[in-house]
């Protein structure tokens, strides 16, 4: 069931949201529970793929993050929120646990300290361990570990699930979701800082006119969770309160042979810089090395660089020099929304309607759900009236792409129902032509072979597509003929009220 908003369109949303990542989505999903429409606005040709898609996809427990910020507070809800959501939805989530791991007599002093952090933040569970326990949970760690501080609630997640089910689950509430509007000016109108008894904003007509890559989007209220462009957007607003730096991080992932080396995921002690470089399981069935840390000025640099390939694999031969004489299935990097502000950047301005998300860094990905909530609590202070309604759907239950759980191929009823669901396609991650249909027929569907990947697995194994991706492409433009993979994609869930906005 797709819940229709109780409140009429009249070609202006009563919330626009900017940017479709994890914040976004989730945001998007918690306004749409309530009596208004929601638009949900993303540049790229699909959710999800900005910053949200590259990141080390570890569900935290928050245990390291400064005590009495707003991003500590938000993770450690976004943790149990989550963690319940997947359960929920089906989202790829194994509870690996993590070892932090001291290597030198500076970094094994600051154990306690993390320790005592950890309880400040609520989280008592974590344990300072010698040596030999470092060892006897993973024997493949490079000599010279000098001890360790365990951290149990760890796990890995799949990210691009966990955007995936948000931007469905808020499409199914109700939510328009617009894809290619990238948002290029603002137009606030006559009646910015006055309001009406209806709580939606009054004087002139009230309305804030996004103008966009694909036509104009009018909203009563905007929120800006742009990721990488918030501090633009900002701007376009009238502000000038921080600045986004792009911060690259590069990994590897290894082969799926060299998953029995670790599954557990390896910390470092982290620093001012950020986490440090880990080793870790992925949902997948891979091990991950990275990220690396190099702030640019390119908001649109993703790629690889020898020095990030050195400095990766200096950190791997001290941490585990095993893992190195594995097979590299892929190489790839992610950009971080660095801000020069120590905490998340969350604040609301009544005169203009307008809320800002800003500086949300990788635990988004955790407190995505948590800064829902905290939003929309800031827009009720602000004057937005939230009526929850009576219809809300389900939420979806999203294919599995995970190692933990059995996939299709290994479904015998699944298969006997669909033979569809017992041909192979990706002979590398055991993607089956079900599994490509369906996921060009989804609420939000793969429209590029990007998309496809991050919904299926196809085209991420050893090979990378060069033997499936032929064969992938056919079959995605079998089920989308006229808009299929590497074409430009209409907007997802756009109602024929509003073709006048395109």
């Amino acid at each position: 069931m797709t819940a229709t908003p109780h409140r009429p369109h009249d070609g202006v949303f009563d919330v626009a949201v900017i940017g479709g990542g994890i914040v976004g989505a989730a945001i998007a999903r918690e306004l749409s529970g309530h009596d208004v429409s929601v638009a949900l606005l993303e540049a790229r040709d699909d959710v999800g793929d900005g910053t949200s898609k590259a990141n080390t996809a570890i569900l935290h427990t928050g245990f390291d993050a400064k005590p009495g910020t707003l991003e500590s507070r938000l993770v450690a809800r976004g943790y149990h929120l989550l963690s319940a959501y997947a359960e929920e939805t089906g989202i790829p989530v194994e509870h690996t646990g993590a070892v932090l791991v001291a290597w030198n007599d500076e970094e094994l002093a600051a154990l306690p300290a993390l320790k005592e952090k950890a309880e400040a933040n609520g989280y008592a569970h974590c344990r300072i361990v010698g040596a030999d326990e470092v060892y006897g949970v993973l024997p493949h760690l490079g000599e010279g570990a000098l001890g360790g501080l365990t951290v149990p609630d760890e796990s890995i997640i799949c990210t691009w699930t966990t955007n995936l089910a948000l931007a469905t689950d808020a499409q199914r509430r109700g939510t328009t979701v617009l894809l290619r509007h990238a948002v290029t000016g603002v137009d606030t109108g006559d009646g910015v800082g006055a309001d009406t008894a209806d709580g939606y904003g009054g004087g002139g007509d009230g309305v804030t006119t996004l103008h966009t890559s694909a036509g104009d989007v009018r909203a009563r209220w905007v929120v800006n969770a742009a990721g990488l462009g918030a501090d633009h957007l900002d701007r376009l607003f009238g502000h000038d309160r921080f600045t986004v730096t792009p911060r690259r991080g590069e990994l590897f992932v290894f082969d799926k042979l060299t998953r029995p080396l670790v599954d557990k995921i390896v910390l470092p002690v982290p620093t001012s810089r950020g986490k440090g470089v880990l080793i870790s399981p992925t949902i997948y069935g891979n091990v991950m090395l990275g990220p690396t840390a190099e702030d640019l000025t390119d908001r649109t640099d993703t790629g690889t660089s020898e020095d990030g390939f050195d400095f990766l694999l200096t950190k791997g031969e001290r941490l585990m020099p095993r893992l190195l004489a594995e097979e590299v299935t892929a190489s790839y990097a992610g950009l971080r929304a660095a801000i020069d502000h120590p905490d998340y950047l969350i604040e609301a301005d009544p005169a203009q309607r307008y809320l800002l998300v800003g500086g949300i860094r990788s635990t988004g990905l955790t407190a995505g759900i948590a800064i829902a909530e905290h939003v929309r609590t800031l827009l009720e202070e602000a004057g937005l009236k939230l009526r929850p309604r009576g219809d809300v759907p389900e939420p979806p239950r999203m294919p599995n792409i995970g190692e933990a759980a059995p996939r299709p191929y290994e479904d015998a009823e699944l298969i006997a129902r669909d033979p569809a669901y017992g041909t192979v396609v990706c002979f590398c991650e055991r993607v089956t032509e079900g599994e490509i249909r369906d996921a060009c027929h989804a609420p939000l569907p793969a429209r590029t072979p990007e998309g496809l990947r991050r919904r299926t697995r196809a085209m991420n194994g050893r090979c990378q597509g060069f033997y499936c991706g032929a064969a992938v492409a056919a079959l995605s433009a079998r089920h989308h003929p006229d808009d299929g993979c590497g074409s430009r994609p209409a907007p997802c869930g756009r109602p024929a009220q509003h073709k006048d906005n395109r």
